[in-house]
C-alpha cells in the first residue's frame, strides 16, 4: 500500500530550495527564526514561510538576507528555483557589515597599531575610542552587537589604565633601538 506524504506547496524538490539554503545559513550562524526575523524586520512566521518555500522573498529581502549571511545576492539564489525575473533585478553587491562591526574592526586595527608602534599620543587615541564606543553602544540595537561593544569598552578601559606604563615601555624600546642603530 502506498503512503501519502504531505509537502509544502512552494517547496521545489531536491536541494535547489532557497528556503532550505536560508534555513541552513541561519542555523549555521546559530540564530533562531526569531533572531533572523528581528534582523530582517519581519515576523517569525514570515521567516518560517521563507524557509519552507511557502513564500518567495522579494528582491529587498534577498538583498537583506545576503548582507546578513555575508554573501552576494546572486550567490544566495544561485542554483535555486528563485525566479529569473526577480534574479535579474537583484543588486550585484550588498553591505555585508554593520556599522558596529566596521567600527570594532577599526578599533582592533588601532589597538594593534598601538601595541606595535611607539605612539606618543596613545592615550589620546584611546580617549577618542572611549567617546566612539559610548556612541556605538547607545546606537546598537542588536544584543550581540551591544555585547561586543561592551567588551570593547572594557578592553579600552583596561588599556587606558595600563596606558602610561605601556607608552613609557614603548618609548624606552624606541630609545634603545635608536641607540643600537645610531
Amino acid at each position: 500500500m502506498e503512503t501519502w506524504e504531505p509537502t509544502w506547496p512552494g517547496r521545489p524538490p531536491g536541494s535547489s530550495s532557497l528556503g532550505q539554503r536560508i534555513a541552513a545559513l541561519r542555523a549555521g550562524r546559530g540564530w533562531t527564526q526569531q533572531q533572523l526575523a528581528d534582523r530582517l524586520g519581519v515576523s517569525r512566521v514570515a521567516v518560517s514561510h521563507l524557509e519552507t518555500d511557502i513564500n518567495t522573498p522579494g528582491e529587498r529581502t534577498v538583498a537583506l538576507l545576503a548582507g546578513l549571511f555575508r554573501v552576494e545576492p546572486h550567490d544566495l539564489v544561485a542554483g535555486t528555483s528563485y525566479p529569473v525575473a526577480k534574479r535579474d533585478r537583484l543588486p550585484l553587491v550588498v553591505a555585508r557589515w554593520t556599522e558596529v562591526e566596521h567600527r570594532l574592526s577599526l578599533l582592533e586595527r588601532d589597538l594593534d597599531w598601538l601595541a606595535r608602534a611607539a605612539v606618543a599620543d596613545g592615550a589620546a587615541v584611546l580617549a577618542g575610542w572611549v567617546t566612539e564606543l559610548e556612541a556605538l553602544e547607545a546606537a546598537a540595537v542588536d544584543p550581540e552587537e551591544r555585547s561586543a561593544v561592551a567588551d570593547a569598552r572594557r578592553r579600552v578601559a583596561e588599556l587606558r589604565l595600563a596606558s602610561p606604563s605601556l607608552v613609557l615601555c614603548q618609548r624606552e624600546a624606541l630609545t634603545k633601538n635608536q641607540r643600537i642603530v645610531g
